[in-house]
């Protein structure tokens, strides 16, 4: 599996990334960092989708789930996060979320 990262401002894709595929585990753990320049007063408008992507070189890849933080997310604990991410800017703030189907 690998993860998908769309950063949105409003509803239009700003910055897309990818995390490494980790080959051969049914528990991965992707410990990667993405640096996105973005200014403190737009935060609140940003949104970023994690798409958590099952790797296949025969078929389409296909998604096994999906996180939204932000603006733009569906969950309340996902906007919840990113409000604290918005309170405290240049501050990691790490918390667990589960999945939705997609």
């Amino acid at each position: 599996p690998y993860v998908k990262l769309n950063v949105f401002y409003g509803h239009k894709r700003i910055a897309k990334k990818k995390t490494h595929v980790k080959k051969c585990t049914l528990n991965p753990v992707f410990n990667e960092s993405f640096i996105y320049d973005v200014p403190a007063e737009l935060l609140p408008d940003i949104s970023i989708e994690f798409l958590v992507m099952d790797f296949d070189r025969t078929t389409k890849n296909q998604a096994l789930g999906r996180l939204v933080l932000g603006a733009n997310s569906p969950c309340p604990l996902g906007a919840a996060h990113w409000q604290e991410v918005c309170q405290n800017p240049r501050r990691q703030i790490s918390k667990w979320h589960t999945l939705n189907e997609y």
